[in-house]
């Protein structure tokens, strides 16, 4: 009799190369992504007289150091991330790379472009290094974040020694309510689980409120698995999957599509497979929801007040935040809103973001970028700009921008923001920065507002 086989189970087995004694187990790669940060894995490749082993499973994009305010790479003033991106396509050039520089249409934002171009595909491993990497996971495919002498690794090998994580299943119930979204649900998620809580697993989402997710909303939820230590998260490939990926430029055409949608099928998890750990809950239950704390796992709901601390973590992260324990979250006043990064930059974020900012003007400076410039075009046609800035945003280009705060675009000390990126540690947002990490629609109401509010009373 056959052993019932998870998504997990059936992608690492099928990408073993050799295993050793030691438990270790060299892995083919099937897609591996670089940006500008990956310049030191490429450094160790020219020190060792060595080529990217597949350039043509290799791909590189400029999105962590890119202004969201130029066009072009001229137009940049910081000659220090002018360098970085002229590096990513001297070394993309010199080993015949493909990718998409600053500029080109369907330049974005790493864990963006992936998915919709399609070089992201079930049954694959996919590896980069960054650690939102897990984004991927929610076509089916198993994606990790790497380090820079891993990236080295692959970039000469195309393959990588790894140790087999264990298996977490997430399962989720009901249907989440309206004006909750993916953002709220994995949150929710972290909360439960706690920021070490899945540490050495791999997650994979499933029960009804994963299956009634958009690709767009999976995508949310698999890219914050990391934030629960989580090495990867994923979401069994189904007709969704399928129709999403249908006409991407780096996906399968014609018969070959059918062919490999007939295998993708073939992917999910099998009624009665066993994983090492189970988690349950009730997505009917979830609200939109706000961070409190400097870790993600501080999420409660819109409707609860600052925590007492339980521990010295707590007291310094309510300093560090300036929160008072018992104040509601809907009192804490915010002095910008940022809406954006690989986490909640897509066409769906944007859609919800302008339901809400259609009923006002913003009291808060408020930076709204798009996850790619195919997003971007898709948002203008649909006339989101036009909503945004009538609101009173700031609508920019694709890139990273404040969510990493290395490329011009920051939180000044001591200001509060609301965002809808996936960190919102001591400093992430800069030096002093204070970060409550929102959905879209929540960090639109806020920015309406001034301060934290339910994103609820502008939905119908």
């Amino acid at each position: 009799m056959v052993t019932p086989q998870t998504l997990f189970d059936k992608i690492w087995r099928s990408h073993v190369i050799k295993t050793l004694e030691t438990g270790e187990v060299l892995l083919w790669i099937d897609r591996h992504l670089v940006h500008e940060g990956s310049r030191t894995a490429f450094d160790q490749l020219t020190a060792k007289n060595l080529k990217v082993r597949r350039p043509d499973l290799t791909f590189g994009v400029a999105d962590h150091y890119v202004p969201t305010d130029v066009e072009t790479i001229d137009q940049i003033e910081n000659p220090r991330i002018v360098e970085m991106i002229r590096l990513l396509e001297a070394n993309r050039a010199a080993h015949g790379v493909r990718g998409w520089t600053l500029g080109d249409p369907d330049q974005g934002i790493v864990h963006v472009v992936g998915p919709e171009q399609g070089v992201t595909l079930p049954g694959m491993i996919l590896v980069c290094g960054d650690s939102h990497t897990s984004t991927h996971g929610a076509l089916g495919a198993l994606a990790f974040g790497i380090g820079a002498s891993e990236v080295a690794h692959v970039l000469a090998t195309q393959t990588l020694w790894q140790k087999r994580p264990k298996s977490l299943r997430v399962s989720v119930s009901g249907a989440l309510p309206a004006g909750v979204s993916a953002k709220d649900l994995i949150l929710a998620v972290v909360a439960d689980l706690g920021a070490a809580g899945a540490a050495g697993h791999v997650i994979e989402y499933a029960g009804p409120a994963i299956e009634a997710l958009s690709i767009e909303q999976r995508l949310t939820l698999c890219n914050m698995s990391i934030e629960a230590g989580a090495r990867a998260g994923m979401v069994s490939p189904d007709e969704k999957t399928i129709a999403y990926l249908n006409g991407r430029p780096f996906a399968p055409a014609g018969e070959m599509f059918k062919r490999a949608a007939a295998h993708w099928r073939s992917l999910a998890t099998e009624p009665g497979a066993v994983f090492d750990r189970e988690v349950a809950l009730d997505g009917s239950a979830l609200a939109p929801m706000v961070t409190w704390g400097s870790s993600p796992d501080t999420g409660l709901p819109i409707s609860a007040h600052v925590p007492a601390p339980r521990h010295e973590a707590d007291r310094q992260a309510l300093a560090y935040m300036g929160l008072t324990p018992g104040m509601a979250l809907s009192d804490v006043t915010i002095q910008r809103a940022f809406i954006g990064s690989c986490t909640n930059s897509r066409i769906e974020d944007l859609r919800a973001a302008a339901e809400v900012l259609k009923h006002g003007k913003v009291k808060v400076p408020t930076l709204i970028s798009p996850g790619s410039r195919r997003v971007k075009a898709q948002a203008e046609a649909e006339g989101l700009d036009r909503i945004f800035l009538e609101a009173g945003a700031d609508w920019r280009g694709s890139g990273c921008s404040m969510c990493v705060a290395m490329n011009g675009e920051g939180v000044a000390a001591g200001e509060r923001c609301a965002s809808t990126s996936n960190r919102n540690f001591v400093g992430r947002q800069g030096a002093g920065s204070r970060t409550h990490l929102v959905s879209p629609a929540m960090a639109a109401a806020a920015a309406l507002n001034g301060r934290f509010a339910d994103c609820r009373e502008y939905l119908a």
